[in-house]
């Protein structure tokens, strides 16, 4: 498959950069660590960027402001970047809303923190079930026609989901689907999700490959979670669930070692690769990883080629392990694939 993808009409590696990382944690990222983390990933080539209106609440220390302030540093940057960001959450009450006034109000606010005049992606995180999708998508529809949205991207969908969206505003509108994709979460592949995205030549936006950190091999029990972490919160890493995940670490470890590689190295590998042997070999997925230390982009950036024996092998490996928990916790599992 080629390693170029085209969205929202520009060409995007097929890996990008999620920046989440850089303003969700509980302390403050100084911008050089972060502007030569992302220095990092767009000499490597990994150009697409995803961003959040909800990626750090703190004004101005979110993730849009982050955004403004590294386009004004490197303007340079701004043509090679393809940014697509995330709305239609109420942090708040940690619900969706895709009601029109909220999603207008989202888009103006993304244009005028981040500066530009256009956003190349917008994506709406979630599904909200008490607005019709025709109400909503007519909303994003108005801004791609006045071109303040190149192009639009659902997030955490259903298959029935993506099919409204094409019949809706068009397939040659929609750029990618975001979806949470590793070796942990491999939902996409057994709810029709996978074979729709295939079916219209839709990319996906793998985040998440690592399984937020946990596949990485870096934690060895629950209490390796720093305080605050976010991550505490989540089924998966609960003390009762992480020893039973652990196995799966253990296993991609075996393999990475033989390999040569990190066990990082592996998990992305392993997202990279698998849209060429699903369904009839035309699935494309954009890796989406996450990392906030210029060494850790670095590493993540460096292509590891797995062979089909070791693909077959982690597909054995896949077939014999079933993750304990949910990727989410609370109302926030009840979100995925509506």
């Amino acid at each position: 498959m080629s390693d170029k993808i085209t969205i929202a009409g520009r060409e995007v590696g097929t890996t990008g950069f999620g920046l989440m990382a850089f303003t969700g944690r509980p302390f403050i990222i100084p911008d050089a660590e972060i502007f030569a983390s992302i220095n990092t990933s767009l000499s490597h080539g990994a150009n697409f960027f995803v961003s959040g209106e909800f990626y750090g609440l703190r004004d101005p220390a979110d993730n849009l402001h982050m955004l403004k302030r590294y386009f004004t540093a490197h303007p340079e940057a701004v043509d090679k970047v393809v940014l697509s960001v995330k709305a239609g959450m109420n942090w708040v009450t940690r619900t969706p809303d895709s009601s029109p006034a909220a999603l207008r109000a989202s888009i103006d606010n993304i244009l005028e923190k981040t500066g530009r005049d256009r956003i190349d992606v917008f994506c709406i995180a979630r599904v909200d079930k008490t607005i019709p999708l025709e109400e909503s998508y007519k909303v994003v529809k108005e801004y791609i026609d006045t071109g303040k949205i190149g192009s639009f991207c659902p997030s955490e969908c259903s298959a029935e989901t993506i099919r409204k969206a094409v019949d809706i505003l068009g397939k040659e509108n929609i750029s990618c689907v975001e979806l949470e994709v590793s070796l942990w979460a491999t939902e996409i592949f057994e709810n029709g999700v996978a074979e729709v995205c295939e079916e219209f030549g839709i990319p996906i936006a793998a985040y998440s490959p690592l399984g937020r950190g946990f596949l990485t091999g870096q934690f060895k029990s629950a209490d390796d979670l720093p305080e605050g972490d976010m991550r505490k919160h989540f089924d998966r890493f609960k003390p009762e669930n992480f020893d039973k995940n652990l196995r799966l670490v253990e296993m991609v470890e075996g393999i990475a070692g033989r390999k040569g590689c990190t066990s990082s190295q592996l998990g992305l590998a392993w997202v990279r690769q698998v849209g060429g042997r699903w369904g009839k070999g035309g699935l494309k997925i954009i890796l989406i990883f996450g990392a906030t230390k210029q060494a850790q982009v670095a590493e993540n950036l460096q292509s590891v080629e797995l062979t089909d024996s070791e693909m077959d092998e982690i597909d054995g490996i896949l077939k014999s392990f079933k993750p304990t928990g949910g990727r989410y916790f609370g109302h926030l599992e009840g979100m995925l694939y509506q």
